[in-house]
This record gives C-alpha cells, structure tokens and sequence, in this order.
C-alpha cells in the first residue's frame, strides 16, 4: 500500500509547494510511482505542474470531495512518467461549505483516495496554508506529516498551531499520524540567523528534522512559472541536487524504523 504523506504548515511563503513539487518528481526520478495531490485552492502546485485547472474545472480535487467525481478520473498525467496529479481550483474552498452536515466530514478524502493507494508508491498531498476543513482532510487521510521550516524565528513561534492541529487528529481521527520530518527550507549559509534557526530546530526536534536543508536557489524559484518541476527545468542546479537528497533521505527512512514519529 501506497504511503501517504501531507506538506504542511499553516504559514506562507516557506517552500510547502515547491517541497510538495520537488520531492514528488524527485520520488518519481527514482523509480517510484508517485501521485501529488493538490489540496490548496490557490492551485499553485496544479500550475507549477503545467496545467490550468481552468482547462478542465470539472476535473479537480473538489468535484472528488464533494462525490461528483470518481477519483480515477481526477488523475492527471503530468511531463514524469512515473508522477501524476490530481489539480486543485479556487472552488475547493466551497469544499466547508459543501461537507457542512455531512457524516464523517474530516475523512472524505481518506474514503475517496482509498482505491487508487496501492496504485502508488507515494501520495504527496500540498496541503492548504489554512487550517481548516480540507487540511485536517489531508491530515487524516495521510500516514505522516512533512514540515517544511524557513529558518526564520517568526516561523518556529508558528509551529505550535500546526503542531497543535496534528495532535488533535492524532486524538481524534487518526491516531497513526505521525512526524515524517522538518525539512528546512530557503537556507542561505551566509546568514548568522538561518544556522542559529536551524540549531534550535535540531536541538529541539532532534532526528525528527532532515539531514538534507533546501538552499535559498533562484532556479528553484524560476521552475514554476515554467510549470516544471526543477529537475526538469535545470538538472544541474543546487535544488535539484537538494531535492533528490531529500527523496533519496525520505527513501531510507521508510526503509528503516524510522518512517516517522509521533509528538
């Protein structure tokens, strides 16, 4: 059966698309059948992936949450043989309003997605920046959590909602959650401030953070409005050569005990 793993963290702007792109096409670069799956509504994963929901607006991840739509035929071919999509749209944020009185909300996608895991390696989920009905969605349909870390403060003193919210699914609807890991995102060596960060981080959070840190790398931040994952759009760049790593470390892990941890 396919491993399930939600990118998440209820602050913008630190890596959580690019991270969800990026390892998923590293994943599928290596042999493994993957699929991302596109829970925000701003859909910037669908886009960094080359395709416009707007092409096919009856074809996304809210017609297959509010069961309109078998999950088979939300599936998405992307550019990498072995990686495929399901996209997200702006109507996805209809999705609270939709499941308002139904049964079992907070699992819907878990149901949904139920038939197609052991078609896959890995399903990567890009979780909404919100923390609202669709991430805890993500969170209960998925085995493990990754959380991708600028290494500013203001982004640790954010951790403790997020954390938060994962132990309240963890005692509530899925309590095989776990921590896959901390990857550190944006790094730039040359600042005092990112190694202090990222030394707090380890010596709190300890194995649970990544060997592998994501460096601040202007290609990685190209790639998208190319709608390419950075491999494909330069094979030679640092984050290409950061994103395998933390395929190849995501890779081990699973092979090992330690296929994540909880709080």
């Amino acid at each position: 059966m396919g491993k399930v793993i939600a990118i998440a963290n209820q602050k913008g702007g630190v890596g959580k698309t690019t991270t969800a792109i990026n390892l998923a096409a590293s994943l599928a670069v290596l042999e493994k059948k993957v699929l991302v799956i596109d829970a925000d509504p701003q859909a910037n994963t669908t886009s960094g992936l080359n395709f416009s929901p707007e092409d096919d607006q009856k074809r996304t991840l809210y017609e297959v949450m509010i069961g309109k739509l078998d999950v088979r035929d939300a599936l998405i071919q992307t550019e990498m043989d072995n990686l495929h999509m399901i996209p997200s749209h702006i109507n996805l944020v209809g999705v609270e309003f939709e499941l308002l009185d139904a049964p079992e909300r907070e699992s819907v996608l878990k149901k949904a997605i139920a038939p197609i895991r052991n078609d896959y390696d890995f399903i990567i989920i890009d979780c909404s920046p919100s923390l609202g009905l669709v991430t805890v969605n993500s969170l209960t349909a998925a085995d493990s959590v990754i959380i991708p870390v600028q290494p500013e403060f203001f982004a640790l003193e954010g951790l403790g909602k997020l954390l938060q919210t994962i132990r309240l699914v963890q005692n509530g609807v899925n309590p095989d959650l776990s921590i896959e890991g901390f990857v550190v995102t944006m790094f730039d060596g040359r600042t005092k401030v990112h190694t202090q960060v990222v030394g707090e981080l380890r010596e709190h959070f300890k194995d649970m953070v990544f060997k592998t840190i994501i460096q601040r790398n202007i290609r990685l931040s190209e790639a998208p409005s190319h709608g390419k994952p950075i491999i494909l759009y330069d094979v030679m760049s640092n984050g290409t050569h950061n994103y395998l790593n933390l395929a190849k470390e995501v890779l081990e892990r699973n092979m090992s005990t330690q296929g994540g941890e909880n709080l």
